[in-house]
């Protein structure tokens, strides 16, 4: 994360007109190869048309089966891959679906196969956008720290950081509302009207002194997204469109200094 100065636009924002600094987070973008497409009706997949040549590191995750385009299908879906060797992310291709917009989603969606589809083909700046990610894990945690109840005082038998009574003697059973120790973390979190603030490639603007901690050097298109984004260093973040008004901003600043 780095934190920018603009202008506020929005003639609504009790901001208007003033210079504002807010946090933004950085997320390169790499653009998606369009591996194929899948045609539905209703829920139900009818049929799959796949590009040729598919790349080996691909090929074991896609599951084909059917071979053919289907006209009239209720829904199509464009199938496609990551392209982590374009970033500094060592990790392995992750395959996945994203919808198609338009009248005619057949022909758009045949059209792309074996393209690809950057960052600045979907959105615009000043657009508001959906962010979905996994968060951070914790691992197994005791109930104080994953649901905050209160730590006990210094006279219940040495289990100050107990929940206390887990219920009643009979039933004798332990209701599923009672906080107890688990899993924490690792959970989907959407976040919605995130603004962009800026898509580019240029890496000279954002690069900060010292390099990104714990990430690399970032080589190509990349996304500045207002305040933070669900999850860790190096994790697949998917965006979407959302129904807020586009309202560009001009920034002024971007912090490039050291985050070490």
């Amino acid at each position: 994360m780095t934190h920018v100065k603009f202008t506020e636009p929005n003639s609504k924002s009790p901001s208007h007109g003033k210079a504002v600094a807010k946090a933004v987070t950085i997320i390169d973008t790499p653009p998606l190869l369009v591996c194929g497409a899948r045609f539905y009706a209703g829920r139900r997949a009818i049929g799959e048309k796949w590009m040729d040549n598919l790349p080996k590191d691909i090929q074991g995750k896609t599951g084909r089966q059917l071979g053919k385009v289907v006209e009239g299908a209720e829904d199509v879906r464009l199938i496609v891959a990551t392209q982590s060797q374009n970033s500094s992310m060592k990790r392995g291709t992750e395959v996945f679906e994203i919808g198609v917009g338009g009248k005619n989603k057949t022909a758009v969606a045949t059209s792309l196969i074996g393209k690809q589809i950057s960052a600045k083909d979907v959105f615009a700046n000043g657009e508001k956008i959906i962010v979905s990610s996994v968060t951070k894990g914790h691992g197994f945690t005791g109930p104080v720290k994953r649901f905050g109840i209160r730590i006990q005082t210094r006279k219940d038998k040495q289990m100050n950081r107990h929940p206390g009574s887990l219920g009643s003697e009979s039933p004798g059973n332990v209701d599923p509302r009672t906080p107890m120790a688990g899993q924490y973390g690792y959970f989907n979190r959407t976040e919605k009207n995130k603004r962009i603030f800026l898509i580019s490639n240029d890496v000279a603007k954002i690069a900060p002194n010292g390099g990104f901690l714990n990430y690399g050097a970032v080589k190509g298109d990349y996304m500045l997204v207002e305040g933070s984004v669900p999850g860790p260093k190096k994790r697949l973040v998917i965006l979407r469109k959302s129904d807020g008004k586009t309202s560009p901003v001009e920034l002024s600043y971007i912090s490039t200094e050291s985050k070490q």
